[in-house]
């Protein structure tokens, strides 16, 4: 698993960015070392893999923006936080605060204010606290500001957004990404974030602004790596234990002390690699049920690649039993892990996770946080990886994981800071927990009164 481990979040694969070819390389590694290890393919056309397609919106590099005669940089000085074919050139209106919309006739203008705190404020020690609040502030100004019927919205960066800039502008220039089943996001007006410096000049008398922006529109291939173990009940082997992870991570972004690969060795090398433990052992041993291991793409853009398998599986849907989900197996306390879809209103299982419980009770005795499985939670960690489509299906579903850490999306998540140890010990958790549902003569089914809070 080390070996695996380092060689999938090396700086080789470039962060394997969903969508590109280094995914692409990725899904490769996995998929060879799945036929090293005997494991049947089970994707399309006889193949380990599933291909599907990614409707990608992206800013346009030929855009172009002014401030009183001066031009901006894209992605340096501003951000075009939506794609859109659009054209501005007026005079600015400067705003101080939302009040100042119930006093002024906005409709058609160009309005620029300062990003304000959103509401209710992201939590403190939240992850990624200062992405979350700019997205929230300006999310709830731009709607605001839209049902006065402006004509666009600049928001200049307030002191807590600033510092997280180029973090948040690589998302909006990374652009959107949605698979073809989904609805695609878009706003009527332009709506760019700016530079804390660029206040002086936008509340100057006479400033004008001017933007021609253009939006391309990309559809790029992704795919899920999928094998299979045969079961050896002649009779349960039609049905399947699903084991589940992602291989893409976030590719080349922001430099952080000269790194710009983020390389995401937890995650989630860390599960990509213990699927891989889990198919040579069940090799050598098969279980009663058949064992399905999908590598998903896509989970950084949305959960697309486990979204696409769960409305397109390449078996049977009615034939999978249960769903073992792993999302950054590798960190933190070496005793301490997270069950999540164990507690209501997650748990769509009971039979499932006493099951796990059980394996865990058993052999690899963690000591269980239950906080990160409760509704009120602030990170909503139930709803941030690939178990979520498949529990959204009717299917027993599981999230195993040993939480975040300080590391959590930043080029600093590299194999070199996993613990191994503690990894292989999630591996087995995992193992054993698939491989009481594939040995019992009674499938686990979910919950009859099992209903998400969102």
């Amino acid at each position: 698993m080390k070996r695996d481990l380092f060689a999938l979040a090396d700086d080789n694969f470039r962060g394997r960015r969903a969508g590109t070819a280094d995914e692409l390389r990725a899904a490769i590694w996995v998929a060879e070392r799945a036929r090293e290890a005997g494991l049947e393919p089970a994707g399309d056309d006889g193949t380990y893999f599933q291909f599907y397609p990614l409707h990608r919106l992206t800013v346009a590099a030929s855009s172009r923006l002014t401030l009183n005669g001066k031009p901006l940089a894209l992605w340096q000085d501003a951000w075009v936080t939506n794609p859109i074919n659009a054209r501005l050139d007026g005079p600015v209106v400067w705003l101080n605060s939302l009040a100042d919309t119930t006093r002024r006739n906005l409709q058609g203008k160009i309005v620029a204010m300062p990003l304000l705190p959103p509401t209710p404020l992201p939590a403190a020690n939240i992850s990624l606290r200062a992405m979350r609040y700019t997205l929230a502030g300006i999310g709830q100004q731009s709607a605001a500001l839209q049902q006065r019927g402006v004509a666009g919205i600049i928001l200049a960066a307030d002191a807590m957004a600033e510092p997280s800039l180029a973090f948040v502008g690589h998302r909006y220039q990374d652009g959107v990404y949605v698979l073809p089943s989904m609805p695609v996001p878009s706003s009527p007006v332009p709506i760019l974030l700016v530079r804390q410096a660029l206040t002086t000049p936008l509340r100057a008398a006479g400033a004008r602004f001017q933007a021609e922006l253009n939006a391309n529109d990309f559809e790029y291939p992704s795919m899920n790596v999928v094998a299979r173990v045969p079961g050896t009940d002649p009779t349960l082997q039609a049905e399947h234990v699903l084991f589940s992870g992602h291989h893409d991570h976030d590719g080349i972004g922001t430099s952080v002390d000269g790194d710009s690969i983020w390389n995401g060795a937890d995650d989630n090398a860390t599960v990509s690699v213990a699927l891989l433990a889990i198919g040579r052992a069940w090799k050598q041993r098969p279980g009663a049920r058949s064992a399905l291991f999908v590598w998903h793409g896509a989970e950084e853009r949305g959960l697309l690649g486990s979204r696409w398998y769960a409305e397109h599986p390449t078996v049977a849907k009615s034939s999978i039993v249960a769903v073992l989900n792993g999302d950054m197996m590798g960190r933190n306390a070496p005793d301490s892990a997270a069950l999540l879809g164990s507690t209501a209103p997650h748990r769509n299982s009971r039979a499932l996770v006493d099951m796990a419980l059980k394996a865990n009770q058993d052999d690899t005795k963690f000591l269980l946080d239950t906080k990160w499985d409760d509704a009120k939670h602030p990170e909503g960690w139930y709803f941030r990886s690939d178990h979520l489509p498949y529990a959204r299906a009717g299917i027993p579903a599981l999230f195993f994981t040993t939480l975040l850490h300080p590391d959590y999306h930043t080029p600093r998540d590299e194999a070199s800071r996993i613990d191994v140890a503690k990894l292989t010990r999630m591996t087995r958790w995992m193992y054993a927990t698939g491989w009481l549902v594939s040995a019992t003569p009674r499938r686990v089914t979910v919950d009859s009164d099992f209903k998400l809070e969102r």
